[in-house]
């Protein structure tokens, strides 16, 4: 007999509100619909009110998880409309930032999967490392959460020698206890059995409906917007673009992890090689002027895009934000069919869904 099941909007595997509809026969999915659109904030609307440091200010709230990927995006369409170049240290100092929120972001991701299939004790021993990166952003910025790192010209806070050290120490301490993990997850019977085959997205589904960031990089496609459109000197950086191709939420796994590694590659690199100078434009306020502008930024969870309109005046006439959740929430229908009603708030997680993103 087929019924429908539905899981959400409010679901405790969920963070943030989404409503799936599942039609079951038994315990196995045959069809899915996914329903958007609990969250809305109007904050599009509201950008058109406020003027280009305001809203700098308010894109950063969009999400708590990736703030510095909004604030950034932002930034970069502001600076290209105006004309302004941002100095070196400035961008090398935004990049350790958006690293930071990378690995944190990533932490918590595996976190939750590991917490969903019942493995508390890898989850709290990831938590705890992501405990670490925290204390670290804090220390540089102020704040846990909502970093306050941009401003339009470069970065508001510079790195001190002392702090510094504290990043390469907590690198090192990450890097061994990830290595660790790595090891667990991939000799770990309970990982195994609760991620191996299940939520299966190929490599032509990804590509035929758009799947970005980790999420398609899960599905063996190399695609990464430092890599395919460098921005904010990451063409001066060497590290790899994490690809698996399991295709499965194991594989989803295994690529958050893998790109962990990339991170702190990349982190040493700004640390080792920060240039001397300014970190952005001192005490003058930029002029933009009128135009049009899309800037493409790799977030933790994919390609952000921001496409900003001005009208030269200090307020913004449009700000469109495009965010990678919006890409891959239709890949989870194709995900749930052939699977159990058990596995779906794990597979619906996998994709790492920013609802409050893509809502806004």
């Amino acid at each position: 007999m087929s019924y429908i099941v539905p899981i959400g909007p409010y679901h405790p595997a969920l963070e943030e509100p989404v409503h799936a509809r599942l039609h079951v026969e038994g315990e196995e999915i045959k069809d899915a619909e996914v329903f958007i659109g609990y969250n809305h904030r109007g904050i599009e609307k509201l950008a058109q009110q406020k003027n280009f440091i305001q809203n700098l200010v308010m894109v950063e709230r969009v999400c708590g998880i990736c703030s510095h990927s909004h604030a950034l995006a932002y930034a970069m369409a502001c600076e290209a409309i105006g004309e302004i170049e941002v100095p070196k240290r400035g961008q090398y100092i935004r990049v350790i930032i958006a690293e930071l929120e990378r690995l944190h972001s990533h932490y918590l991701w595996l976190g939750i999967a590991l917490h969903l299939i019942g493995h508390d004790s890898l989850f709290m021993h990831s938590w705890d490392d992501r405990e670490a990166i925290m204390d670290i952003l804090e220390e540089i910025t102020g704040n846990r959460v909502n970093y306050g790192m941009v401003t339009i010209g470069g970065a508001r806070r510079d790195i001190s020698d002392e702090t510094r050290k504290n990043v390469l120490a907590m690198l090192d301490k990450i890097e061994a206890s990830m290595n660790v993990i790595k090891d667990m997850l991939l000799a770990d019977k309970t990982v195994a059995l609760r991620t191996k085959g299940v939520g299966v997205l190929t490599k032509e589904d990804a590509l035929r409906i758009g799947a970005v960031g980790p999420h398609a990089r899960a599905s063996g496609i190399p695609v990464d917007v430092r890599k395919d459109a460098p921005y904010s000197s990451y063409d001066d950086f060497d590290f790899d673009i994490a690809v698996f191709d399991t295709c499965d939420v194991f594989s989803r796994v295994v690529i958050r992890v893998l790109e962990n590694f990339e991170s702190i590659k990349i982190i040493r690199q700004a640390l080792d090689l920060l240039p001397k100078g300014a970190i952005n434009l001192g005490y003058r306020i930029p002029k933009i002027k009128a135009g049009e502008y899309m800037v493409r930024h790799e977030a933790p969870r994919g390609q952000l895009c921001y496409k900003l309109v001005t009208n030269g005046t200090e307020y913004t006439k449009r700000v469109s934000i495009h965010v990678p959740t919006f890409k891959n929430a239709p890949t989870v229908p194709v995900m749930l069919r052939g699977n159990s009603v058990a596995d779906a708030g794990l597979i619906i997680a996998s994709i790492d869904p920013c609802f409050s993103c893509m809502d806004r």
